[in-house]
């Protein structure tokens, strides 16, 4: 009698745990769910700003310093809320590129462009990362810099839409490249495919008139 008792509460209270489980789990998820939305609403109202005075920027030579700043402040807000979007990486690069800080522009391209945060780029905007990167690697004027924005050319180009801008603005960059270490054949092919996609690129006709010298 007192086995059957024992046991019969033992089956009452394993019951309960489960009632307990199925109802306290789905508000666990609930919770999270809306924790996760939040930030992501919060992160992307930060974003946003960033872009607007970004562009804010461009347009205003006046105070273009200081919609610089906010646009930087406002992107670190998103970052820190969110810092596996890798749009806002790219976006503080630009605005730190702007303000000539090419070093630290490309810090943050090399965050965006990192694994696990480029897996959230599409093959084209990954695509114009690359080359973004790559252009401010040229610039620095570097050797060594110069080999690796081969190599992100490279593979930009075979990511880029067929007859895009950014296609043609990698082919040219990657030229101008090859160009640099000498390869003037390599040179010459990289500008002739820019041109057959933007016939009317000066900097790939200029390149072009290099290498036939």
């Amino acid at each position: 009698m007192g086995t059957d008792v024992f046991l019969q509460l033992g089956i009452l209270m394993f019951t309960l745990l489960i009632f307990y489980s199925l109802f306290s789990l789905p508000r666990k998820a609930l919770s999270n769910f809306r924790r996760t939305t939040t930030s992501a609403t919060q992160s992307h109202r930060h974003f946003i700003h960033a872009a607007q005075l970004l562009s804010k920027a461009k347009s205003t030579k006046s105070s273009s310093l200081n919609l610089l700043k906010s646009s930087l402040s406002e992107v670190d807000k998103a970052i820190l809320i969110n810092p596996k979007d890798p749009s806002s990486h790219i976006l503080k690069a630009l605005a730190l590129e702007m303000m000539g800080h090419s070093t630290a522009a490309l810090r943050s391209l090399d965050v965006a462009l990192s694994v696990p945060v480029v897996k959230r780029l599409s093959s084209v905007e990954k695509a114009d990362a690359l080359i973004k990167r790559a252009e401010l690697l040229v610039g620095l004027g570097k050797r060594r810099r110069v080999e690796a924005a081969v190599v992100d050319l490279v593979e930009a180009v075979g990511l880029s839409e067929e007859g895009s801008g950014s296609r043609a603005k990698g082919f040219c960059l990657l030229g101008q490249c090859y160009l640099i270490k000498g390869l003037k054949g390599e040179a010459k092919k990289a500008f002739e495919e820019a041109l057959l996609i933007q016939p009317a690129l000066v900097p790939a006709r200029e390149g072009l008139k290099k290498v036939e010298l």
